[in-house]
């Protein structure tokens, strides 16, 4: 069962409270008088004459104090007004009746209270009230007593004060901190819906920016591919008559280009439609080093460690070394390479492929596409790339990323 079910009849209660404190003082009040309506008090004036004005103004500035004033600063006036009147009519009743309309006026008061401090001193406050007014209408009567029977006349009405003091309060407490737990629980509710609504939303923007950024690859990573194989089997053509091992050259490089370029076609089709297998990095790199010697007589030596890289880092260097070892046959007419990857130090991956092509002028390398695609994509991951080449001594790709969860890591 909720709260709010176990709750409702106090929920109710306390939305009426105006209303049956009002009536309780009425009834209350009707009693106190049909009690004492022919009771002769001083000088022969019948009680009733006293007694109705003060209960229609007890009634009357209590209605004003229940629905017009608002702030409890401002009903202190109002609770003065209170004692004056339960004194007279104390003074001109048998007196039967006072203790009930005390704790009327206190279930009012306790129900507007935040805290249970300003209760405590209230119902302490009015119990003293009433044993003066007692006292002092003993006084007047001439009615002789002390502390003590005072105490013991009045005990089951103090008890009763008492008893209404700490079933009251504890009930208004224990409903409002349910009703606080209740309120913090629908926060938390709601924040934790907003929190999913968030993290829904959060996934699908990933998802499209992952494939937006797939689509971009495969525009330009395996466009650029296709381009040159073109151009390689247009460059074979002119020369096959002429020079038919460069041109055998040319078309070995190019079917290698192809090669490549369909791989990445298939890894960002199984990437967009969510059905992409995970073969470890260590196998995929394996696998273009055996497609790049298989029947091209091209020789590669490979060191590669195991290692576990999240998706963009490990399409990364795979993408990495289809460019080096394209570019190493197309621009460098390189017969053989040395390739390793490696974790140094627990904190990053090493990449490094090294080819024994022409070579050229390090201050004459012009990025093309290819090269200037990785040094953006390893900035965006959190690392570097860098050249290594001279006349005749071939070309070095050197890569490193950091490590996945690795200090200073920026994905």
């Amino acid at each position: 069962m909720r709260f709010d079910e176990r709750s409702l009849p106090i929920k109710l209660i306390l939305k009426y409270s105006k209303i049956i404190i009002f009536v309780l003082l009425i009834v209350v009040e009707i009693f106190l008088g049909a009690n004492n309506w022919l009771d002769i008090t001083y000088a022969g004036i019948p009680s009733w004459y006293i007694l109705l004005p003060f209960m229609v103004f007890f009634t009357a500035e209590n209605a004003i104090k229940l629905w017009a004033v608002k702030t409890p600063r401002g009903k202190i006036a109002f609770y003065v007004f209170d004692v004056v009147s339960l004194l007279m009519m104390t003074l001109f009743s048998d007196g039967a009746l006072i203790s009930t309309l005390y704790i009327i006026i206190l279930s009012e008061f306790y129900l507007g209270q935040e805290k249970l401090g300003g209760s405590i001193a209230m119902g302490a406050s009015c119990i003293v009230v009433l044993l003066i007014t007692f006292a002092v209408t003993n006084t007047l009567q001439g009615i002789n007593f002390n502390v003590i029977s005072l105490v013991s006349s009045m005990f089951n009405d103090l008890i009763l004060i008492v008893l209404h003091f700490l079933v009251l309060n504890f009930t208004i407490q224990i409903y409002r901190k349910n009703v606080e737990a209740d309120k913090t629980l629908t926060e938390l509710h709601e924040a934790n819906e907003k929190l999913q609504a968030a993290n829904r939303e959060l996934q699908e923007i990933t998802m499209l920016e992952e494939r937006q950024r797939i689509a971009k690859d495969i525009h330009d990573t395996a466009g650029h591919s296709i381009t040159t194989v073109i151009m390689q089997t247009e460059a074979a053509k002119l020369v096959i008559d002429t020079d038919p091992e460069e041109a055998k050259r040319k078309i070995s490089a190019a079917n290698l280009q192809a090669k490549h370029a369909l791989d990445e076609l298939r890894e960002s089709v199984h990437l967009l439609s969510g059905t992409q297998a995970q073969p470890t990095l260590k196998a995929q790199l394996m696998e273009i080093v055996h497609d790049s010697t298989d029947g091209t007589g091209v020789a590669i030596r490979a060191d590669i460690a195991e290692l576990s890289l999240c998706d963009a880092k490990r399409r990364f260097l795979v993408n990495s070394l289809r460019e080096g070892i394209s570019n190493g046959l197309r621009h460098g007419n390189a017969t053989a390479f040395y390739f390793e990857c490696k974790e140094v130090g627990g904190r990053v991956v090493e990449f490094l492929l090294s080819d024994n092509g022409t070579g050229m002028e390090i201050a004459a390398l012009k990025e093309g596409f290819g090269l200037f695609g990785m040094h953006k994509r390893a900035e965006s991951l959190g690392g570097q790339v860098w050249f290594d080449t001279e006349p005749g001594e071939g070309f070095e790709i050197h890569i490193t990323l950091p490590l996945d969860g690795a200090k200073g890591e920026s994905v």
